[in-house]
This record gives C-alpha cells, sequence and structure tokens, in this order.
C-alpha cells in the first residue's frame, strides 16, 4: 500500500548457552514487550543450551522459566540455522548475557554473517567479559581497580599445598580479609562470594571455578572495596557522536548480606537501590566521568552498564563493566533512563537508531511514522491502573500493575499510573517512579503534589483497573469504593471479593455446594493465647498430620507452611499470630498434581488450560513464583485431554457458584481414583484469585497463550469485560461484545 515502508525485522536472541540464560530469558521477554511495533517486526529467537536456534512461538515467550516450554521447541518450534538468519532478520537485538553472548564469539559470527547488530564489537565485547585483563586495561589508563589474584580450577586439587603461597600473594598486594571471590567470566553475580576467614576460602574458590559446571574456569581473589556501590548506565548520542553517563544508582545491601546477590537483583522487592544516588553533584559527576572514560577504554559502543564503588576519599573502584546490561522491566537500564524522561520503547528505540545510524540504515526505518500517526487519530481510553497498596502483597501488585500499564495497547488505551501508599492514598506518578525497585522507594519519593484525591477518579479516567492484590484491593474495600463512584473496574464484584479473599468462608460454602476442599479449621489468636494445649488438641483430633497451616486472608504463599510434626505446628501458628493476623488456617494436607487455573468470563465461564504446578518443597514458595528461573510451570499440565476437560468443568462451575466476573486464577489439587479416598478421580479446590498476579511471566499468560490470546490482548479482554459487566457506568462504548468472542471449550484444550 502506497505510504508504508517495509518494517525493519528485529531479531530478539535470548536463552543462550550460559548460567545467566534465565535472566536473558526476563530480558528477551521485555525487549519484545516493548519494541516500537510501528517502526519493527519482532522476532523472538531463542538459543537452547546445546547452542541451537528456534524461532520462539510467542506463546512461549511470558512463561516463567526455561524449563516450562524448552521440551517442547523440537516439536513446537521451527529450528532455525545460524546461516538462515540473514534471510530471516535484518537486525539482531542480543539480549543474550555470559558465555557465547558478551565475550565476542557471537558478535564475530554474526559479523560473518554480516548482520547488524547491537553492542561492542569483538574485541571490546571479549574484554568486557574477561574480568582480570580488563583489570590490566583500566590499569593502565589510570582507573583505580581493587587489587586482586587469580587460582585455576586444577590447583584446587592440592588446596592445602597452594594455601601458603595464595595467602602471600595476599600480603603482597595487600589483600585482607574479608574478600570477595569471583568466577573470571560469570556475571548476574553468580558464583560470586564475600569471604570473611581462611576457612571459608576454599569453599568459595570451588564454587566461582565451578560456577559454570560445563566449563571450569579461573576465580579471582579481590579485595573487598568499601564504599558506596553504584551501577551506571552510559548510552550514545549517536546524533552528535557523544557518551551520555545516565543518573547511576546506588545499591544498598539487605541487613545480613555483604554483596548485591542474584535473589537481591531479581526478586521483586528485595534490591535497595536509589536512582540517582544519595550523592551530593560532584560525587555523581565523578561517578558518570569515569564510567564514560571506562567505556572509551575498553572500546565499548551504543551503551553500557559499569558497576564500581566510590569510597569516602571520592576514589572511584571499577568492579564490573558490562558491555550487555541486564533488560528486566526494572533492570539499571531501564530506572536511569526514567531519570531523563525515556521510558522503555524510547530507550530501545534509541539503542537500535543508534546501531541502525552507524550501519547507515536508520532514515528508512522511519519515514512512514508520521502518516500512521496521523491515521490513528482515534479518543483513547483512559485505563487508571491501581498497584501499591499496603498488603503482604504489595510488592507483587508493583510488578503486576507495572507489567499492566506496559501491555495497555499504545493504539487504544492511555494508562495513568495510581500508586496506593501504606495509608491507601493515591498518588500520580511518573515513569521515573513507575520503574522503581520497591512499593517502600516509591512511597518515599511521593509529593504531596502527586495526590489524587479518590473522588477524582471518575473525572481522569474512564476505566480503573486494580492491579492490587490481598487486603483492601482484592477483599472488595477497592470494589466498594469504585462502586460508589460509578466507575467500571476489572474483576469480580464487592460480594465475590470479599468471600474469596476468606479462604475458610470460601471452602465451606464450596462445600456447601457439594465442592470437594480441604478439611480445615479456623484457629483464633483469642483462643491460642488462652489455651495452647486445648487448641493443639482439638487440631490434631480433626486433622491428622502432615497439615498446611496459613493465613486465611493471604496470598502469594505469605506465612505457608506445612507441618509434619506438632512442634512446627506451635511455631507456625506463633508465626502468624505474631505478624499481624488474628485468624490461621489450618487444613489437611493433599496429595495429588497441584493445578492453577485461569477462568475468564462474566455471565459463561471458559476455563483456561490448566498448569500444573511444580515446587522443589512441600508447598510452592513465593520465589518460585517470582524470581526468575526459580519454580515450575507445565502448561498445559500432562493430563490427558479426557482430564484436562474434567478439571476445567470443575473450575467453571466453581466460577459461576461464586458468581465470579471477568477474570480468576484457582488453585487446586487434582487425584486421580487411585489416589482419592472416594475411589474417583475428584479436584479439590484450594482457593480462589479474584485478582491473580500479571506479572510478566506469571502462567495466566501462559495459559491464555495456549489458546491464542496474546499478553496484550488478554489485558485488553479484561478491560473489555471489565467495561461489559459495568456497563451502565461506561462513558466508552465497548463496541463488540467479548463475552462471545471468548474461545471455546474445545479450544481451550
Amino acid at each position: 500500500m502506497q505510504g508504508f515502508m517495509k518494517k525493519l525485522r528485529v531479531g530478539v536472541l535470548m536463552g543462550g548457552t550460559s548460567i545467566e540464560r534465565e535472566v536473558s530469558f526476563n530480558s528477551g521477554r521485555t525487549v519484545c514487550d516493548h519494541l516500537d511495533t510501528q517502526r519493527y517486526d519482532i522476532i523472538p529467537i531463542f538459543q537452547q543450551l546445546d547452542g541451537l536456534l528456534f524461532l520462539l512461538p510467542w506463546h512461549f515467550l511470558h512463561r516463567g522459566k526455561i524449563s516450562d516450554f524448552e521440551h517442547r521447541l523440537v516439536t513446537q518450534a521451527p529450528q532455525l540455522l545460524w546461516d538462515d538468519l540473514p534471510k530471516t532478520i535484518d537486525f539482531m537485538f542480543i539480549a543474550t548475557h555470559g558465555k557465547h553472548a558478551e565475550d565476542g564469539s557471537l558478535q564475530g559470527f554474526l559479523e560473518i554473517l554480516n548482520i547488524p547488530y547491537l553492542g561492542s564489537n569483538v574485541f571490546a565485547s571479549a574484554l568486557g567479559m574477561d574480568k582480570l585483563i580488563q583489570k590490566e586495561f583500566l590499569s593502565m589508563h589510570h582507573i583505580a581497580v581493587p587489587q586482586a589474584i587469580s587460582i585455576e580450577p586444577h590447583q584446587l586439587e592440592q588446596y592445602q599445598e597452594l594455601l601458603p603461597t595464595l595467602l602471600a600473594q595476599l600480603q603482597q598486594k595487600n589483600i585482607s580479609f574479608p574478600v570477595i571471590v569471583k568466577p573470571r567470566f560469570e556475571g548476574s553475580s553468580l558464583g560470586v562470594s564475600a569471604v570473611f576467614t581462611v576457612d571459608e576460602l576454599y569453599n568459595a574458590l570451588y564454587v566461582a571455578c565451578y560456577a559454570n559446571s560445563s566449563k571450569p574456569q579461573t576465580a579471582l581473589i579481590e579485595e573487598k572495596i568499601e564504599g558506596m556501590e553504584f551501577s551506571c548506565i552510559t548510552i550514545t548520542d549517536y546524533k552528535t557522536n557523544s557518551i551520555i553517563a545516565l543518573p547511576p544508582t546506588e545499591v544498598v545491601h539487605q541487613p545480613g548480606t555483604h554483596l548485591h546477590d542474584y535473589e537481591q537483583k531479581y526478586m521483586p522487592g528485595k534490591s535497595i537501590e536509589f536512582t540517582p544516588a544519595r550523592s551530593s553533584h560532584k560525587r555523581i559527576e565523578l561517578i558518570q566521568e569515569t564510567c564514560k572514560q571506562v567505556m572509551t577504554i575498553l572500546g565499548m559502543s551504543n551503551f553500557s552498564r559499569i558497576d564500581g564503588f566510590i569510597t569516602t576519599d571520592d576514589t572511584i573502584y571499577i568492579v564490573d563493566p558490562n558491555s550487555i546490561s541486564g533488560m528486566g522491566p526494572a533492570s539499571f537500564l531501564f530506572r536511569e533512563a526514567a531519570m531523563i524522561n525515556m521510558n522503555h520503547t524510547m530507550l530501545i528505540n534509541h539503542l537500535i537508531e543508534t546501531e541502525l545510524q552507524a550501519y547507515g540504515m536508520l532514515e528508512t526505518t522511519v519515514q512512514h511514522e508520521q502518516e500512521h500517526n496521523a491515521m490513528n487519530n482515534t479518543p483513547k481510553i483512559r485505563v487508571a491502573v491501581l498497584f501499591g497498596g499496603r498488603s503482604n502483597e504489595k510488592e507483587i501488585s508493583l510488578e503486576s500493575g507495572r507489567n499492566v500499564i506496559f501491555k495497555l495497547s499504545p493504539q487504544k488505551y492511555e494508562p495513568i499510573s495510581l500508586f496506593l501508599d501504606s495509608r491507601m492514598q493515591l498518588y500520580h506518578i511518573d515513569n521515573t517512579l513507575l520503574v522503581r525497585n520497591s512499593t517502600a522507594e516509591i512511597e518515599k519519593l511521593v509529593t504531596p503534589a502527586m495526590r489524587v484525591k479518590w473522588s477524582d477518579l471518575p473525572t481522569i479516567a474512564d476505566f480503573a483497573f486494580i492491579g492490587l492484590h490481598g487486603g483492601e484491593g482484592e477483599n472488595g474495600c477497592v470494589q466498594g469504593t469504585l462502586e460508589i463512584l460509578g466507575m467500571p473496574y476489572n474483576g469480580s464484584g464487592i460480594l465475590t471479593s470479599s468471600l474469596c479473599m476468606d479462604k475458610f468462608k470460601t471452602t465451606q460454602f464450596l462445600a456447601s455446594k457439594h465442592f470437594d476442599v480441604p478439611q480445615g479449621l479456623l484457629i483464633t489468636k483469642k483462643n491460642w493465647q488462652q489455651d495452647q494445649q486445648t487448641t493443639l488438641q482439638t487440631i490434631l483430633t480433626a486433622l491428622p498430620l502432615p497439615l498446611i497451616i496459613k493465613p486465611h486472608d493471604d496470598g502469594c504463599s505469605v506465612m505457608v507452611q506445612k507441618i509434619t510434626h506438632c512442634d512446627q505446628l506451635i511455631s507456625a501458628l506463633e508465626h502468624i499470630f505474631t505478624n499481624g493476623k488474628e485468624h490461621a488456617l489450618v487444613e489437611e494436607c493433599i496429595m495429588g498434581m497441584e493445578l492453577t487455573v485461569g477462568v475468564m468470563g462474566n455471565h459463561t465461564a471458559r476455563a483456561l488450560p490448566p498448569s500444573q504446578a511444580v515446587c522443589a518443597g512441600g508447598i510452592l514458595s513465593i520465589e518460585e513464583k517470582f524470581l526468575p528461573g526459580a519454580g515450575e510451570n507445565q502448561t498445559p499440565a500432562p493430563l490427558p485431554q479426557e482430564t484436562l476437560r474434567f478439571v476445567q468443568n470443575v473450575m467453571e462451575q466453581t466460577y459461576t457458584s461464586l458468581n465470579c466476573k471477568g477474570y480468576v486464577r484457582i488453585d487446586c489439587f487434582y487425584q486421580s481414583a487411585s489416589q482419592s479416598p472416594t475411589g474417583k478421580q475428584r479436584v479439590v479446590i484450594l482457593e480462589i484469585n479474584t485478582l491473580p498476579g500479571l506479572t510478566p511471566a506469571t502462567c495466566i499468560f501462559h495459559q491464555a497463550a495456549e489458546v491464542g490470546i496474546r499478553p496484550m490482548d488478554f489485558i485488553d479482554l479484561i478491560v473489555t469485560l471489565g467495561f461489559e459487566e459495568h456497563q451502565k457506568q461506561s462513558k466508552k462504548p465497548v463496541g463488540k461484545n467479548y463475552e462471545t468472542e471468548l474461545p471455546t471449550q474445545q479450544a481451550l484444550i
């Protein structure tokens, strides 16, 4: 058609052969979520551990863990030969990390194939990956680096004989304990330890040398620098060919820890970070200038992430220059870019533009945008996304709310970010706060000028998207507020929300409707404090060990424990009651296959394909739910089709009985006839989540993708179902009935 140019095909490479492949998958998903589809066609490419490439089906893209889908690639994804890449993509956006990604090998192959790519060239990539040689280059240019010595894996075989030599080498370089031990060629803090005594040294060296079990490597023993830890992103202004250092982030270690480890980096709410760093303007400028020098010295191009410390005497030590930064939704890259008013899509556009300019390809990729924008003049629906709050699930709410904002179609919606603080007050925040790592950090930074009155919601928005979990966000309070204000919203109404928030009342209600539920007792704090012995006797008489104990009104595995001994029961009850809870729910431990199932609809319930929740321990932990690489979900669950239909039918009946609306996620156990005490197969309902998590890799996205609903379309469907349920309040016409367009039961298998 006249006026339209062929879009640039951007391959997004993720996965890879390194131990950082889960982080890479998270990065690749984020890039795909935010690539500008007006300019680019997105080609997700997944590299297996064995090096094979596959065109990644988009319904695998939002899985939580690589093992959730990797076994299906051979049968469900086209394999891609390296030599076929030039016919498939025009540009490679590298979202892989570590070995064969940042070390020059991938860059070399792409140059052989004549494919433009993101980031530094072969030499700069290889140098940036080698923590030992890069120290020499930086020292040559008078950049301070921690003193270090190295040890080879084979030397550990004679460690006791080697130890005196190691200690002498440390003394020669004035390195005293504590020290940092790290692998020579890894990132994401994998294999890194803080070591305080000689006795701890061997284990740390072993972990570092064998961090990548397939390729043992040199370990470094490095002096531990004391000072303010920072991470600073540098990008290139391709119009002036100058380097720009973004506002650096200050990194604060969790109490009781001594380095910024993997969990603090990637677990929602774990990391303590401040962007910009809490430091003087002079010190921030010093960090920025040094990081720009480092980028130049190491020959890095386009962008980098430089990690280091600044000491009390203003000496800057560089500890880890990275030619490719992690690209998770709240990573340093996006947080710091937000400080100069660049959102995720703007920054990704800028990084690609920088490369295209260097390759002489930029002009042809942007010619059609003005015409496209002029044609798209339909008024947008204003969606206020509410997230945060004061429940135990507020950090997951931040992840969900942010993800909803990013996935509201920019062609159809105008998102409004509304953060709820611990007093349930609303604040309209911008992108610089939206990308913060924790609700505590945002709460410290909001100002009275950002405050939004609840009563003003109908004047600033057409729809309220509740991205809250637990507490007032899910127990009917916020739903009641929005009803009073006449605001359409997502999810179930007041009664269903308040009922489902109480797990004990919900199971009682479902039992009265002849659904299978766990046997349980609700224990009050008052009774426990008055007579512990009688309470214990009541529990153990009614319910045999093992038991499950949990709050009756929380989610996200908060304070959930499996009890196998009486002593554990006492400590578990004490833990719940000393953490602000007035009740504890004690239930029988159900054996079988643990499933979680999304269900959608208003008047007609449609169950999505069930997922099997695979956990390492007796119960699914919060880390397994939300930490990249932890936990596992198999979608659809490995059950026969007739069994999946049976589970889905029970889910739909449950949904209808509770009068759920929009969407929910139901957790349950499937028991075969041999497992069930009834001698017949059954589904035991555990709990109903009326506002399930909508984090980037949550399983409800996996299930929707299995039946052809992409994440952005899934969010659109939730909003549309909300409008339909509250049609009388809607100020915007829905346009079409999504209720009738939900996938059929047959399609959902």
